[in-house]
Order: structure tokens, then sequence, then C-alpha cells
């Protein structure tokens, strides 16, 4: 087993220096994981129905790529259950380590993956393998960032330290929607034909610096101290046995999860798509994206910090009961083909996401005991992604058959419905003991 870095023999300025060190380590690498991830929904949005199914409409090719963009989250709980069972036995960091690698050279095999026009069909089939294997890699990622920041943090500030790492979703998101927004001002021929794949290549160089500064964090204090506390106790069974063991645990986290993974989704994705064909300009919406991912970043960290003072479960399910007040006029406006009011649109829709998003790591990792959190954070977290990954292919098909967003909206309240009532039924986690 790889030597294990203790902070027991720190200081207390030491100490908060590498408490500082390993969330800013989290945000970085967590910001490059989703900036790959989610730079494919964007492309997905614009460019893969053309280039990679050109032989259906218009309609049908957005579908399909949203559905390569699906295959992702499908993957997410196998990387859970994987990375989640070393991480619980080895370790967190050196999971975090392989989790950016593979997601960094599939991202960049996308970056040159030929068009329909030059391979057929085994182009779709190319990209569906490699979204396959960030699925996977993000199904790790999520995890052991979040549990670096929360086992090395003051119990008072976990739900805003670990924010840091979901903060890092909105930021990777920003960045790859600038990045996509910039080469988006290419002509439509050179975009369509070399210019999308300029910010899936430039993973190569993100990727390097990411594991440069993960390689310098140290290992999980609490789990350091529960590997010597186990190291002469009977062998312990499988992470994924533990928490299967009780179920209703798990099923609630996982229902909670669904709403916030359907929200963040289906605007990155299939929301894009609707202000464009609304009559917004292709790098207007991007903008107005981008705008909202900005705000989302502080919005998130603040969410976070305020769960720490009165509960992650009040703040969480305030931004759900908000969203499902306010569908009907967010997709009004995102629909409205004016840039303002488009901008006005995702900044209302992810404020509600953040107020979820914010709290949801230590919600969902303070459900777990040290033996099996990896797995049991992982696994809640990404099977709830399976819905994010189905919604925007399933917002496509509505609006596709009823011509409108009524159905849209009906079916995303639908699913923030199922989260509250998941947080309803859940217990409050703030003040949970983390050395169990």
């Amino acid at each position: 087993m790889t030597a294990i870095k203790s902070m027991t023999s720190l200081s207390t300025k030491e100490r908060d220096k590498e408490v500082r060190r390993v969330v800013a380590s989290s945000y970085f690498g967590s910001m490059l994981e989703y900036y790959d991830f989610l730079l494919y929904g964007t492309a997905a949005a614009l460019v893969f129905g053309p280039v990679f199914f050109s032989n259906l409409s218009p309609t049908a090719a957005t579908i399909a790529s949203l559905g390569t963009f699906a295959a992702g989250y499908l993957a997410r709980p196998f990387g859970g259950i994987v990375f989640g069972h070393f991480g619980d036995r080895l370790g967190r960091k050196s999971m975090l380590m392989i989790s950016m690698s593979m997601m960094g050279g599939a991202s960049v095999l996308i970056g040159l993956v030929p068009s329909a026009e030059m391979i057929g069909s085994w182009g779709a089939v190319l990209l569906i393998l490699l979204r396959l294997i960030q699925g996977i890699a993000i199904g790790g990622e999520w995890g052991g960032a979040v549990l670096m920041s929360l086992e090395h943090a003051d119990p008072k500030k976990r739900g805003f330290l670990t924010s840091f790492t979901n903060a890092g979703a909105p930021s990777g998101s920003l960045l790859g929607t600038l990045v996509m927004g910039a080469v988006a001002w290419l002509p439509e021929e050179d975009f369509m034909s070399w210019g999308w794949r300029i910010p899936f290549l430039l993973s190569a160089i993100l990727v390097a610096l990411g594991l440069f500064i993960r390689s310098r964090v140290s290992e999980s204090p609490i789990f350091v101290a529960a590997l010597e506390k186990d190291k002469d106790a009977p062998k312990r069974e499988m992470p994924l046995l533990q928490i299967l063991k009780k179920p209703r645990v798990l099923v609630i986290v996982t229902f909670s999860c669904v709403g916030l993974f359907a929200l963040k989704a289906t605007f990155s994705t299939f929301g894009i798509t609707f202000a464009v064909n609304g009559g917004t300009e292709r790098s207007d919406t991007l903008f107005a994206f981008a705008v909202a991912q900005f705000i989302a970043i502080f919005a998130v960290l603040a969410f976070a910090r305020i769960s720490d003072r009165f509960g992650r479960r009040p703040v969480m399910a305030a931004g759900l009961a908000i969203y499902i007040a306010m569908s009907f006029p967010i997709f009004a406006l995102l629909g409205s083909g004016t840039r303002a009011l488009v901008t006005l649109a995702f900044v209302m829709a992810f404020l509600c996401h953040a107020a979820v998003y914010g709290p949801m790591a230590a919600y969902v990792s303070e459900q777990f005991p040290t033996s099996s959190r990896y797995t049991g954070s992982s696994v809640a977290f990404q099977t709830g992604s399976i819905v994010a990954g189905l919604s925007p292919m399933a917002a496509a098909a509505l609006y596709a058959v009823s011509g409108n967003s009524t159905t849209t909206s009906f079916f995303m309240m639908g699913i923030c419905a199922i989260s509250l009532v998941a947080l309803w039924r859940a217990s409050e986690t703030r003040d949970n003991d983390l050395t169990r």
C-alpha cells in the first residue's frame, strides 16, 4: 500500500494550511473533471447531432445526440462502485489521480473522433464508448474529492468546505462554455468541422496541471485513523455490502439527488437548444448560460454556508420548492428570443439548483460511516445522476411531441417533487459524527 501522510504531527497553523490546500485541490480537480464532462453536454446540444447523426432529421439528431450524453450518466454508478470500493480500502487520494487521468484521456480522444462523413456510424460508436469512460471517471471523482475536503474539515464548516468540490461543477461548466463560446464565433463551416474539437483537446493541458496539484496533498486523516484502528481487526465486509444492508438510507439519499441532477442536465443541454430554437443567437445563449454559471459558483458556496447554520435539509428543500413554483416562467423566459430574458431564466434556474447543490456534498457524505463512506456517497449520488442523463432526452422528446414547453415544465416539476418528498423523509446530518 502506498505510504500515507498523516496530519497528526502538524501544528495548528500547518494543519489549517493543509486544509486549504486540500479544499483548493478538490475544487480545482472537480472543475477540470466537470469541464470535460459538461463540455460534452454543450457539444451534444449544438454539434454532435449534425456531425455524427447527419442522416437523421434535426429533431431526431438532437434526441440521438442527447442519448449519447445520457450514456455517461448511466456509467456513473458503476464508477462509484469501483472507485468507492478501492477508495474505502486503499485511500481517497490515489483514486482521484486515476479518475482525473481517465477523464482527461477520454476528452482528448473525443476531440479526435472522425465525423460520420469519414467513418459512418463508427463515429457515434466511438463517441458513446468514450462517453462511458467519462461517466466511470466522474463516478469516482465526486465522492473522493468531497471526502478529501469533508474528512479534513472543521465539523462546523463541513458544508462550506465540501461545497468547493460542488462549486467546481459550475466553474468547469463556465470554463467549457466560455471556450466553446469563443470557438463558436468561427464561421459555421469551420466551427462544425474542426472548431468544436479545440475545447476537448485543451483537456490535455488542464489535466496535467490538475494531476500536479493533486499529487501535493495529504490523505484524509479520518481515513488514516480508521485504517490504523482496523488493522488488527477481523477482515471487514465489502463496502458495497455494508451499505446494502441499510437500503433505506441509500434509497432516500438517491432520490434526494434526482431533482438536482435533472435541473443541471436539462438546462445545460436541452435548455440551450430550446433558447436557440426560440430565436436567441447561439453565441448569445452561451453567453447567458456562462453568466448563470458564474453566479452559481458563489451561490453554491453561500447556500452551503447557510446550511452549516440552519441544516442541510431546509436549504435544499427551499431550492426545490422555489423551482417548482417558477418552472413555467423560467421556460417562458428561456424561449423569449431575448438575450436579457434568457440570461434571467438561466440565472433563476441555477440559483434554485445551487440551493440544492451547495449543501448536497455534505448531506450525502455525512450519511455513511468511514469504512463505506466513499462507496455509499458515490453510489447514492451517481445512481441519482441517471435521471440527469435521461432528463434532457425526455425533455426534448416531450417538446417534440407537444410543440411547447408545458409538458417539459411538468416533467421537471415532477422530478423535483420526488426529491422534495425524499428530503422530507430524510434525517438531518449537519451534526453527525464522522469518526464512526
